[in-house]
């Protein structure tokens, strides 16, 4: 047996009590912790682990030594008044294993049921209860308004500079200081422009590109946030906290104040500005020749969104851009010789499609679009690419510790899956052989135009693994690239203003700019990644909280949609109208039982065989949207409808309907038989083994699906016999081969349908009670009659007392409530007569083929368990 060993790391807690560890060594795979190792200990939790190997596995089972530090400071969620004295936060996503409580001193005046962000006083370890207070009255959780203040400070983002920080950004003035400019190269002469989203407020980065005899001279300038944000400062130990700019919806969260980010440091048109440039040149078939890095100050010529630089390029005419219209079309066609180089060399091309939100002042959203993606946006995109990729192998070069974003391979289960996927979606191409990134895009390149193209892509890029910084340079996977790294967008991301200050290092002579330590680096590149995940989380979460709020008003109405993933509990459902999707939760798929199938990644039901397969089209209804939460929730139409048809009709007449189809359809065989015609009577579709029903009574069978009908794996299944003499069954042989047996059968049959059989010779007209019991039900025989004393009395003059009344035995009452009789091998007509008298008798029912109830298995148990 393995020893046991100690790992540190980071725990996430289940809803249902035990917990996963995430080791901090990424060679070691996770851990699971088990419940009552987890007392006290909740989500995002830095935990020191015993580790040890579970027996016969290849799995790790752990427990925790000690709590390192918490991972939840602050919390937000609805306060509930409990009594007079104490408050609390529920545990909503079974995150910290308890309530929060909070004295009604320490609620700053919170109403019940209002939004609150409280900060955590003590936690639920060494017997100390798990308490907060307070910190911020939000407001209405369910008032538009507050939901991105709900998701930031729920993902504690920080969102107030320090007061030292606001101090030092009032000492910057609205222009640069002309004794700045010097030592600096002069590009104010070149037409450098920037091209951004109409709604873009910070502008970071601005190109030119010139032709020479050898090739393309591509100039990418970039903001120098380095020459105002100094190490050591409050706005350097703000900005490194924050890591990155977050994004919502008609509001940022910056990363610098806005004396900065959209003043000193934005590249706005027509002023001067710092910037450090790339200088690369690039010959005609996109091949990187020369390189080279240096201060600058420029002066943008023009502030062009992407539509306007898309109309130059389709060759439409904007007088006001005349004066850059070379200079766009010029970056048009370097974009495209770079773009198929790139691809050339492997890089993927995954086309996911943006959610744009237009939300109004109320915070309503009005609209969801898919964000039109224009080659204008591919253009930026390769221009700062290649920036990028110059300044890693520049840094490369000169052997010094660097931060690079580095984006591993995907590992080869997630590759083996995503194959199943391809697979399952009629693709061909093999993702085991040859350089993995050309053969996804061979494989993707199969689907284009296709509506599955959509889904292939996201699910691709669900296979990838997460795309980091990190001083260890690995190479970016995703893109293609040996040497990446983050230059062109110090204003919201802080791994670039680093690799600003690095440059600076080895470019310019007596600088005051420093080298990074490694370690200093590495703790860099976990830190900035961690926030880099915040923020996308965060960005996520408005964006389904919006959604929700958006289909509110469409619930009860339906959409076409696509499955765009299938789990153990349901299916998702990517609308085609919007790009919104939701869950279509198990239980509403159905009254079938439907299995998660994980080789095949679909859903099937256990007795038709029916089944949900990733990609396939489908017609949804909206049934619920919470905002709160952010979810949404599907069904399919017409499955409720469905379920309630199993009411509709009485078992005793599925059952009898049933019967009598079987009858006719012998009766016809006998027919043809008879008149010498082989198969005269039956139905051509029947002799193709098609369903030779008619229609009304498919949309029956429909109703009440195939469970109800004996189809699937109860209907293969043969009872087990118990031979007698002769080799027949002493109880269950079919009474059907009787004459007496059948025609009770044919009359009960008729009698349910509402039928009046035949008189017989052999018994009384009048319809035998005790089959009537049986068929009818316990409320249908009482009905039944009653309208016979009531016929008995008008004829006779005489009333009928209550004893003479029918009585039902326990038996029947019970089979009636558990729906026994929806078994149609429980087909009993005629109790047993006990003689009371005679033991020997006691037990011996007058037909014994009917003495024994065959017992009910319920789905899930073993043939001789029952319910």
């Amino acid at each position: 047996m393995q020893k046991k060993q100690l790992l540190n790391g980071t725990i996430k807690r289940h809803p249902d009590g035990f917990g996963f560890f995430i080791p901090e060594d990424v060679e070691h795979p996770d851990v699971y912790i088990p419940r009552h190792s987890m007392e006290g200990v909740m989500t995002n939790d830095k935990v020191s682990i015993e580790v040890f190997p579970e027996k016969g596995t290849d799995r790790f089972r752990g427990e925790i030594v000690k709590i390192i530090s918490r991972g939840t400071k602050t919390v937000v969620g609805r306060f509930y008044q409990m009594n007079d004295r104490i408050g609390a936060i529920r545990d909503e996503g079974k995150g910290w294993g308890q309530d929060l409580k909070i004295k009604l001193e320490d609620s700053q005046g919170a109403k019940d049921k209002e939004l609150v962000a409280a900060e955590i006083i003590t936690y639920p370890e060494e017997g100390k209860s798990f308490t907060g207070k307070v910190t911020e009255v939000i407001g209405d959780a369910l008032d538009p308004l507050t939901d991105i203040k709900r998701v930031i400070l729920s993902n504690n983002i920080p969102q107030n500079f320090s007061r030292a920080t606001l101090e030092e950004a009032e000492e910057f003035s609205e222009l640069p200081d002309e004794k700045d400019f010097k030592d600096r190269v002069d590009l104010r002469d070149k037409n450098l422009i920037t091209i951004d989203g109409a709604t873009a407020k910070d502008f970071d980065d601005a190109v030119h590109v010139e032709m020479t005899e050898e090739g393309f001279l591509l100039y990418v300038a970039i903001a120098d946030v380095s020459h105002y944000v100094k190490i050591g400062t409050a706005i350097d130990k703000d900005a490194y906290e924050r890591g990155t700019s977050v994004y919502f919806p008609n509001f940022v969260v910056p990363m610098l104040p806005e004396v900065l980010s959209n003043g000193l440091c934005s590249l706005n048109p027509h002023v001067p500005r710092l910037c450090l440039v790339a200088e690369m040149l690039f010959d005609y078939t996109g091949e990187m020749k020369k390189s080279r890095f240096y201060e600058g100050v420029m002066e943008s010529k023009a502030r062009v969104t992407y539509g306007e630089a898309q109309e130059i390029i389709d060759g439409n005419d904007i007088e006001k851009f005349a004066h850059v219209k070379e200079n766009i079309l010029r970056l048009s066609d370097l974009a495209k010789i770079l773009m198929v180089k790139r691809f050339k060399e492997g890089s993927l091309d995954l086309e996911i499609p943006e959610t744009e939100l237009v939300i109004d002042g109320a915070g309503v959203p009005i609209d969801i679009q898919r964000s039109e993606r224009l080659f204008s946006h591919r253009l930026i995109e390769e221009m700062m690419l290649a920036a990028n990729v110059a300044v890693a192998k520049f840094l490369m070069s000169r052997e010094i510790p660097a931060l690079y974003r580095i984006h591993e391979p995907p590992n080869e289960m997630a590759i083996r899956l995503l194959e199943k996927y391809l697979a399952s979606f009629g693709g061909k191409t093999k993702l085991g052989q040859g350089k993995l990134q050309k053969r996804l895009t061979k494989a993707l390149e199969e689907f284009e135009n296709r509506p599955e193209a959509q889904i292939l892509n996201i699910l691709t890029l669900r296979a990838m693994s997460q795309a980091k910084y990190s001083m260890n340079n690995v190479g970016h996977f995703g893109l293609g690239f040996e040497d990446y790294t983050h230059f062109t967008s110090p204003i919201r991301r802080y791994p670039d203003l680093i690799v600003h200050r690095l440059i600076k290092n080895q470019v310019m002579p007596n600088s005051k700019y420093r080298l990074m330590s490694e370690d200093d680096l590495a703790s860099a590149g976990t830190i900035l990644s961690a926030a880099e995940q915040r923020s996308t989380k965060a960005e996520r979460q408005v964006q389904s909280i919006k959604k929700a709020r958006f289909m509110q008003k469409f619930v009860g109405q339906e959409f076409d949609g696509m499955i765009s993933s299938v789990a153990k509990f349901g299916i998702f459902v990517l609308l085609r109208e919007y790009d919104i999707d939701g869950l279509v939760r198990l239980e509403d798929l159905g009254g079938e039982r439907f299995e998660f199938d994980e080789e095949s990644l679909r859903l099937v039901a256990k007795k038709s065989g029916f089944s949900y397969n990733i990609g396939d089209a489908i017609k949804i209804q909206v049934t619920a949207a919470d905002p709160e939460l952010g979810q949404i929730n599907f069904a399919i139409p017409g499955l409720e409808a469905r379920k309630g048809g199993y009411e509709k009709e009485t078992s005793a007449e599925i059952s009898a309907s049933r019967f009598l189809k079987k009858l006719h359809r012998k009766d016809e065989e006998i027919r043809g038989k008879k008149s010498g015609k082989p198969g005269e009577g039956r139905h051509r579709d029947e002799r193709r083994g098609e369903d030779r029903r008619s229609g009304e009574d498919r949309r029956q069978s429909e109703r009440r699906g195939p469970e109800k009908l004996g189809f699937g794996k109860n209907k293969e299944r043969e009872p087990q016999q118990h031979h007698g003499k002769g080799g027949k069954s002493a109880f269950f042989r079919d009474s059907r081969q009787e004459e007496r047996g059948q025609q009770q059968k044919i009359e009960k049959a008729h009698r349910s349908m509402g039928l009046k059989p035949e008189p017989r010779e052999d018994r009384e007209s009048k319809p035998d009670e005790n089959l009537l019991r049986m068929i009818l039900g316990p409320d249908a025989y009482r009905k039944n009659n009653g309208e016979e004393r009531k016929e008995v009395a008008k004829n006779t003059g005489k009333e009928t007392s209550a004893k003479d009344k029918p009585k039902l035995s326990k038996k029947l009452i019970f089979a009636e409530k558990s729906k026994l009789r929806d078994n149609e091998d429980y087909d009993t007509s005629e109790d047993r007569n006990p003689d009371r008298k005679d033991t020997k008798k006691r037990s011996t029912p007058k037909n014994d083929s009917r003495g024994v109830r065959k017992t009910r298995v319920s789905p899930g148990r073993g043939k001789g368990s029952a319910r």
